[in-house]
């Protein structure tokens, strides 16, 4: 059986030697030394300024909302994960759909503007599939109105641009952790911020809204990370330069393989350090996507329909009509297997049956 992906296990013996330190320590939450150890290792591996890690990849987004948004509109971006759409909704937030590029994927920035009103406040977009947003011109916008730009950048770990981690623009951005993702802690996330009043803020907002153990600073909730996620982030961190380059040797793989006559496959964007995190393709249509995963299906390869449908869709939120370019990709996306140790015999199938059945 291949499926989409594969958790990356380190070996046993570094991780028991954390876990040994845990028994020896008898202290398994709180800011215990694991997890200090691991957010300074963050923060030298990525070249980030301010790293809260959390206990997953989506409560760091609604915690950024909560103080950022305010109840109000939250323009955000159809093609992501459910976690996006569904932290604006459940932190009492309107989300306001605006369309997508049709080649990068994110969100497009030439109509975020016309979409704001004065009841906006915040806007909350995904890089997808580790694909930057144009988060310069989105930085411009945001002045302009005065509004918090948060990042939804889970697929980002390792992605620089222009030189620098993605991480590193926006007011807040966030990554997962989860076990699916290239660096993972089982379950898990971070928070990431440029200054240190908004790293204060979070931070008390991560913890309860503890100022000190008798006192307060506000409103808060509990996603603090543990000493055993801790250590499992501790165990993966040192492959992760091995773990991404033979992400990339799959990839060249599949570039050098599918037929991209008849399907056609995401665009980096410029001045990015891609991380290999996904192999989305992009089929002629619903019905030729449907009969390409039934033909791997029946061969026991299982790839995903990632992201599909389109958020704007959803029970609980407005629908929106306008979104032409995501209601019309969402059908046709599938993300085909892709995960360190996928061997090349493997990948060369996964072609051949796609190439046979476009």
């Amino acid at each position: 059986m291949i499926n989409v992906t594969k958790t990356f296990l380190p070996p046993k013996e570094g991780y028991k030697k954390y876990i040994d330190q845990i028994w020896e320590n008898k202290w398994l939450t709180n800011n215990g030394d694991l997890l200090i150890e691991l957010a300074q290792r963050l923060k030298d591996h990525l070249g980030v300024n301010y790293i809260i890690p959390m206990t997953n990849g989506t409560l760091p987004i609604q915690i950024a909302l909560n103080a950022f948004a305010d109840q109000g509109e939250v323009i955000t971006t159809p093609f992501s994960y459910v976690a996006t759409t569904s932290s604006i909704v459940w932190e009492k937030c309107t989300p306001v759909f605006v369309d997508i590029h049709p080649e990068f994927l994110t969100i497009d920035e030439t109509k975020i503007e016309e979409a704001i009103t004065k009841n906006t406040t915040a806007i909350l977009v995904t890089h997808v599939y580790g694909n930057p947003c144009d988060v310069e011109t989105i930085e411009v916008i945001a002045k302009k109105h005065s509004l918090k730009v948060i990042y939804d950048a889970a697929h980002c770990f390792g992605v620089t641009y222009k030189g620098q981690s993605i991480f590193n623009y926006g007011d807040v951005s966030v990554c997962s952790f989860h076990a699916t993702k290239l660096f993972h802690t089982g379950e898990g996330g971070a928070l990431f911020c440029q200054n240190k009043e908004v790293f204060d803020e979070m931070y008390y907002r991560h913890n309860f809204g503890h100022d000190g153990p008798l006192k307060f600073h506000g409103i808060g909730i509990n996603s603090k990370m543990s000493e055993l996620q801790a250590a499992m982030g501790l165990s993966v961190l040192p492959y992760m330069g091995e773990i991404i380059t033979d992400r990339k040797r799959v990839c060249d793989l599949y570039d050098s393989i599918l037929d991209f006559s008849k399907l056609s496959k995401l665009k980096i964007r410029t001045h990015t350090q891609w991380n290999y995190c996904y192999y989305p393709i992009i089929l002629d249509s619903e019905k030729t996507l449907l009969k390409v995963e039934k033909a791997l299906n029946d061969n026991e390869i299982y790839p995903r329909r990632y992201f599909y449908p389109s958020l704007s869709s959803l029970s609980y939120v407005k629908n929106t009509t306008n979104l032409i370019v995501s209601d019309a990709i969402a059908p046709r996306v599938l993300c085909l297997p892709l995960y360190y140790g996928l061997e090349d015999n493997d990948v060369n199938k996964i072609s051949d049956l796609i190439n046979f059945n476009i």
